[in-house]
């Protein structure tokens, strides 16, 4: 018995001595418990099948998501709703991965400076997100957003929207060949403004 403990102690000595050792050991353990916790999401249908009613963003709606991504409003607006009463109460039905399984990557976050946007789809009208994207102030006097006045300026980037969608439909959004072929037409003349409106009025309409 004191050998085996002397054993024991010695091993785990070793372990809490040798730098190396234990970051590999907990580099292990991190895997293995990712994995367990990870892979398992890959086979739920609640994770990898759409919503009812589901489809994939229209050019425009993804050349607003484009110019919301590079904008950086993910910094300040989750599309995360918890399941919690007064969160549900507030914004509507929490949400549910099958909203967002043509969403790469999606944008659930965790910051929650501004208000969360996931319900947002339908709430207010065009001409309400066109003046509170020029000058926030306008139609939220206590707002601390900025203005994004060059979104009623600039066209939006046409030209570089089949690559895009064929690049989604590589990582599974079902976008057709009709679609893609059609997808810089469909944006000739559009402005930013435009395009940020189509993704934001979409967004948490399908789940009520």
């Amino acid at each position: 018995m004191a050998n085996n403990n002397a054993s024991g102690g010695m091993s785990h000595e070793k372990i809490e001595t040798s730098n190396f050792l234990m970051i590999v050991l907990i580099l292990v353990v991190l895997l293995f418990g990712g994995l367990v916790e990870i892979v398992p999401l890959f086979f739920q249908k609640s994770t990898t099948e759409p919503v009812k009613g589901l489809q994939p963003y229209t050019a425009l709606q993804l050349a607003g998501r484009d110019i919301y991504t590079r904008e950086g409003c993910y910094n300040c607006h989750s599309q995360m709703i918890r399941p919690f009463r007064a969160e549900t109460l507030r914004y509507g039905h929490y949400s549910v991965a099958g909203e967002f399984v043509y969403d790469h990557p999606f944008q659930w976050g965790s910051k929650r400076t501004g208000p969360d946007l996931q319900r947002v789809g339908g709430k207010y009208s065009d001409q309400w997100h066109r003046d509170h994207m020029n000058n926030p102030r306008d139609v939220v006097p206590e707002s601390n957003m900025p203005a994004y006045p060059w979104l009623l300026k600039d066209n939006v980037d046409a030209a570089s929207m089949p690559a895009h969608m064929r690049a989604l439909r590589t990582a599974g959004v079902p976008y057709t060949d009709e679609q893609i072929a059609k997808s810089a037409e469909e944006l000739k003349g559009k402005k930013e403004i435009d395009a940020v409106i189509a993704y934001l009025q979409v967004l948490g309409t399908l789940v009520k």
